[in-house]
This record gives C-alpha cells, structure tokens and sequence, in this order.
C-alpha cells in the first residue's frame, strides 16, 4: 500500500504558475505508476497527468498539454505537477494518484490509491 500527501495550491492570477507535490509513504514508491487528475465544481473528475515508474514515459491531457509537465523523484518518493499560463478554467481540487498500473491511471482512470486533494483557484 502506498499513502499520498499533497501540498501546494493556492491562489494565482491568470498566467501565473504553481507546483502540486505530492509525497508517498512506503519503500515502494518506484514501482508505482503517478498520474494527477481534478474536479471543478459541479463537473466530473478530469484526467490531468501521468508519469510511469521510471520516469520515462509521460501522457497529458490536451485541456493542459503544454502548460503542465510532471515529474517524479524516485529517491523522494515525491510526485510534481507544475502548472504554468494558468487559466480560471484550471480552477479545480487537484488529486495525486497512484497504481501499479500505468493503464489504469491514463485509460481507465481508476487508480488504487488517492491524495487528499488541494485547491488550485485561478482569478482573472
């Protein structure tokens, strides 16, 4: 099993920039694929990004392809979303994730185990 603890968010205007980390308990971290996803009110949780076990493998969402990237620190068993040119529409709570499993992260959207969620709010 793995937990995740997330920090970062806040508040930033338009175009600025914030960094999510999102850090994991256990010796296991580096088998685990990390992906990030977000819900907005009243809208269904969204896919945002995901990064496999190495490191070396990435899929993005189009909604944040080029503003977003992810990275992980394998020797920190830490996960990073770093959002830049934000726009109000990325207002959302953002969750970390993991699972053995690449795929169920970016295709099925269904990973084992949750963050507790932060808050991301982008003001015109």
């Amino acid at each position: 099993q793995v937990q995740l603890v997330q920090s970062g968010g806040g508040s930033v205007q338009a175009g600025g920039s914030l960094t999510l980390s999102c850090a994991a308990s256990g010796r296991t971290f580096s088998s685990y694929a990390m992906g990030w996803f977000r819900q907005a009110p009243g809208k269904e949780r969204e896919f945002i990004a995901a990064i496999d076990w190495t490191g070396a493998t990435e899929y993005f969402a189009d909604s944040i392809k080029g503003r977003f990237s992810i990275a992980r620190d394998n020797a920190k068993s830490e996960v990073y979303l770093k959002m830049s040119n934000l726009k109000p529409e990325d207002t959302a709570v953002y969750f970390c994730a993991a699972d053995h499993n690449y795929f169920n992260i970016i295709r099925f959207e269904q990973p084992g185990y949750w963050g507790q969620g932060t808050q991301v709010t982008v003001s015109s």
